[in-house]
Order: structure tokens, then C-alpha cells, then sequence
């Protein structure tokens, strides 16, 4: 069974920092493409960041580009994701979540699995 299990959220002040983990458990994810999603309240839920299977290969939606940096480990089938000078508008729950391709890479409907998320809270 795939789980994807997420931490590192929490409460910071604007211009902070966080790290979000996530350990991947249930196959080898070596292979597989990894990511980030978010769900601000009452908004939808958006892509925030993608991986490729060697770290070569990165994307990230323009709201967090040159602020957020996604990183792998595949010996410990973990995904990471740094994010720096945080703002209210960053204020989401995140959720971790791999696919077998990159492709619509934007879409949520490319990825097969999710994990539970995990509560960033930025204040102003």
C-alpha cells in the first residue's frame, strides 16, 4: 500500500522560512515523478512544485518560483520542499504527491496518489 506522509508544517511570520518533508513508503519511488500540491481556504487546490526522478528536472508555478525549491532523496524515498520568504497568500494546506509522468504536470489529475497534508499558517 502507497503513503505518503507529510511534516514540517506550521505557523511562521511573513518572510520566514519552512521545510516540508515527505516520506514515501508502499514501492520504489526511484522513478516516479514527485511533487507538491496546496489548498489555500476557499481556494482550489493548486500545483506548487515537481521533481523528476533524478532531480534534473524541476517546475514550479509561478506564484512560488525563486521563493520554494523542491529536492529528492531517493535512498530515503523522501521529497522535500524548502520554502523561504513565505507571505499570507502561502497560507495552505500542502500536499505531497508522485506520478508516473510528467505530463499536464499542472493537473492534479496526473498524480496517483496523495498524502493527508500538512497546515502552513503564515501570518502578516
Amino acid at each position: 500500500q502507497v503513503q505518503l506522509v507529510e511534516s514540517g508544517g506550521g505557523l511562521v511570520q511573513a518572510g520566514g522560512s519552512l521545510r516540508l518533508s515527505c516520506a514515501a513508503s508502499g514501492r520504489t519511488f526511484g522513478s516516479y515523478f514527485m511533487g507538491w500540491f496546496r489548498q489555500g481556504p476557499g481556494k482550489e487546490r493548486e500545483f506548487v512544485a515537481i521533481i523528476n526522478w533524478s532531480g534534473e528536472y524541476t517546475y514550479y508555478s509561478d506564484s512560488v518560483k525563486g521563493r520554494f525549491t523542491i529536492s529528492r532523496d531517493n535512498a530515503k524515498n523522501a521529497v522535500y520542499l524548502q520554502m523561504n520568504s513565505l507571505k499570507p497568500e502561502d497560507t495552505a494546506v500542502y500536499y505531497c504527491v508522485t506520478a508516473k509522468s510528467g505530463f499536464r504536470y499542472w493537473a492534479s489529475s496526473n498524480y496517483d496518489y496523495w498524502g493527508q497534508g500538512t497546515q502552513v499558517t503564515v501570518s502578516s
